[in-house]
């Protein structure tokens, strides 16, 4: 066996009812933030809350999609970005900075959320408005978290959130 079929085995395998549910899930979550956008004309839809999506639907018991993880490392990775480009201007090397220091600040404070991870990209380019983006970013993760846990009690498939605050620390290597 080849190291490619190792990685294939160590993914999940969804039925088709978990499919199913996922799919109508972020389909309704993230067109709701879109009819807001465009009924406000706001920013509420930046294009990681697609990715936040995925893991709030198709993955709700990962650390990862938990509701601390998704709105404090969207906030931070967005306030981050902003500073940085405040900083040092939109200069090439200047969003790569922004991303690195938003991942360190989610790893440093047990926040990791991918998606938030592509914050920094989308403010060096969008280069919208502190007020605008802070408040959008936090209305957007408050509406997708909210939403997931009513589709989650709703649905009964999963316990979500499975926690609202910082678990213990697990160490890693």
């Amino acid at each position: 066996m080849n190291r490619f079929h190792v990685g294939l085995s160590m993914l999940p395998i969804f039925r088709k009812s978990q499919i199913a549910l996922a799919t109508i899930g972020a389909i309704v979550a993230v067109s709701a933030l879109s009819f807001v956008a465009m009924t406000t004309h706001s920013l509420m839809l930046l294009g990681s809350f697609g990715a936040s999506a995925l893991l709030l639907f198709a993955l709700p018991e990962a650390s990862l999609s938990q509701p601390r993880s998704v709105v404090i490392g969207h906030l931070a990775a967005s306030v981050i970005a902003l500073g940085c480009l405040a900083l040092f201007g939109p200069h090439w090397w200047a969003v790569g900075v922004a991303t690195g220091l938003g991942v360190g600040f989610m790893m440093l404070t047990r926040t990791v959320h991918p998606p938030a991870g592509s914050n920094a990209i989308i403010v060096f380019l969008a280069k919208p408005g502190a007020l605008l983006l802070v408040g959008s970013t936090l209305v957007g993760t408050l509406m997708l978290v909210a939403m997931a846990v009513i589709y989650h009690r709703t649905t009964r498939r999963h316990k979500y959130p499975r926690y609202w605050r910082a678990i213990e620390a697990v160490q890693t290597t």
